[in-house]
């Protein structure tokens, strides 16, 4: 069966090598996000002293909204990613409006409960789940059209599965394993390629994979694992075999390969070759 031919997209050298970097941000961020708040509710706390000291009175929402800009003044300060910035800025006051709302607690603990389940490697792994587009799939099509139609690949914290599913219906022929640790996430997951027989998902930390016989490694995770996954590569992965990383980079070793793809989210496909 013939396959339709790629969209074009630009391609482009690798950058040049870069220094090695240490992480700038700390292997418990989520500890760092609480500290964050408390001391931005400190501080506040404190402003709020002093402006009655002054006779000042502000309603809980303008303290509200001091206690969140200061949040994301120190996220900034402490380096976090932009995205924190603007979850420490919305935290204090959405839970202000949320308690307008009067819903029963049970609720958000369930709520709570859900998002866990579906995130619960973004705590010690520091992975969110983040989904795959369509455009940056064609493209990583593209790239696994060169190798053999029995190729083996392994997605390294697949999420939901759609990509490692629709590999698998795209390679027939081809071996694909999904790993996951997130409880909910995997559950979906496991389901979704329970009826595909060249389609597997294993409840399994990505370091805990063993990366040799595979033709390829696909990853979408973040900038924080990418230097121990080098690593990793380096140990385990069969001379010739690819390493493909959506948007993340590995600081210091510049990718064979750069495809940009020109979405909202800036995404770009990495490729090293072992």
């Amino acid at each position: 069966m013939s396959r339709p031919p790629a969209e074009p997209r630009e391609r482009r050298p690798p950058a040049e090598p870069r220094q090695r970097l240490t992480p700038a941000e700390p292997r418990r961020p989520a500890l760092l996000a609480l500290g964050v708040q408390l001391l931005a509710a400190a501080l506040a706390l404190a402003l709020h002293r002093g402006l009655l000291a002054a006779g000042v009175r502000l309603g809980l929402p303008w303290w509200a909204l001091a206690q969140g800009l200061l949040a994301a003044g120190l996220s900034w300060r402490f380096r976090q990613s932009r995205w924190w910035w603007l979850m420490h800025a919305l935290f204090v006051p959405c839970l202000l409006a949320a308690s307008a709302l009067r819903v029963a607690p049970g609720w958000w603990l369930l709520g709570l409960l859900l998002i866990a389940l579906l995130s619960w490697n973004s705590f010690g792994e520091r992975v969110p789940l983040y989904l795959t587009g369509r455009r940056t799939e064609r493209a990583l099509f593209e790239v696994l059209d060169a190798l053999p139609k029995t190729l083996r690949l392994v997605d390294l914290g697949c999420g939901l599965a759609g990509t490692l599913r629709r590999l698998a219906r795209r390679y027939p022929e081809g071996h694909f394993v999904g790993v996951e640790t997130a409880p909910l996430t995997f559950a979906l997951a496991w389901l979704r390629c329970l009826g595909a027989k060249n389609c597997v998902v294993r409840y399994r930390s990505l370091w805990d994979e063993p990366l040799a016989g595979y033709d390829a490694v696909y990853c979408f995770l973040s900038p924080a694992p990418m230097p121990r996954l080098w690593e990793k590569v380096q140990r385990e992965l069969q001379p010739g075999a690819l390493l493909i990383s959506n948007t993340f980079e590995v600081p210091g070793e510049p990718a064979r390969e750069i495809i940009e793809l020109d979405d909202w989210r800036k995404s770009r496909l990495l490729v090293w070759i072992r």
